[in-house]
């Protein structure tokens, strides 16, 4: 038996999935002594609608999987190269390039904040709605070898599919068989000009064929990557250690 008022809106709040409703208090105190029924349930609407969104952002945070969280504004623009720019960055934070379904490739030798960037890249698309999958290459190779074996690979294609930024990171450190470069290869080739890729390497195009055992199909693989995409080169000395020392750490 429900005894009070707002006990009864509290229950109502939750069937009908407005929580904010239920906090009703808290938008009179705050609303001007003047205000009328309606400036009170659009204050209140607005405070459903901001928790709603706070919410799939969470989701959407959690849901791609990043190892950890890092911003632009962490990182040591001073670090980088004459040829990417901290204006450039900026630009691609605003994820215009997923707009455009352009893909970008990082290029450049280890502790020079590919992995950082890419994370932070990915979180401002996260923040901006899209829906975003932070992958190690050789893990979401492990799991597509072992999706196909255990008939579910068109699950996982589905998953992959419905991404808005796949961020495939450390392309270089562990070689392909034919299989595996097959699959990889695959989910590049349905993301072509449809959705966006974020790849992290250590190794220049002309070195993939190091990378896939089915070296055929690399220069169409890269032909893929970088078509309508934006080539960073990432290299330099690197700063890790420096990083480390001053109590942070890059990729």
């Amino acid at each position: 038996m429900i005894d009070t008022r707002e006990e009864q809106i509290r229950l109502l709040a939750r069937q009908l999935k407005i929580p904010t409703f239920a906090n009703y208090q808290d938008v009179l105190r705050q609303s001007k002594p003047n205000a009328g029924f309606s400036d009170l349930l659009l204050d209140l609407m607005l405070s459903e609608t901001a928790s709603r969104q706070e919410n799939q952002t969470k989701r959407r945070l959690k849901a791609a999987g990043f190892p950890f969280q890092k911003t632009l504004h962490e990182f040591d623009m001073s670090q980088l190269n004459e040829s990417v720019s901290p204006i450039f960055l900026q630009e691609l934070a605003s994820c215009k390039f997923l707009q455009e379904r352009q893909n970008i490739v990082m290029i450049g030798n280890p502790g020079r904040g590919k992995t950082h960037i890419a994370i932070a890249l990915g979180i401002k698309a996260c923040l901006q709605g899209y829906r975003v999958l932070f992958k190690n290459a050789s893990t979401l190779s492990t799991e597509l070898t072992e999706a196909r074996d255990n008939y579910q690979l068109g699950k996982l294609e589905r998953q992959l599919d419905k991404t808005d930024l796949l961020i495939l990171d450390e392309l270089s450190y562990l070689s392909f068989n034919k299989y595996e470069s097959d699959l990889l290869f695959k989910v590049l080739s349905d993301r072509s000009e449809r959705t966006s890729t974020i790849v992290t390497t250590n190794l220049p195009f002309s070195k993939w064929t190091e990378l896939f055992e089915n070296t055929t199909m690399v220069a169409a693989l890269v032909d893929r990557l970088t078509y309508r995409s934006h080539v960073l080169d990432m290299n330099g000395p690197s700063y890790r250690l420096l990083e480390t020392q001053s109590g942070s750490s890059v990729e």
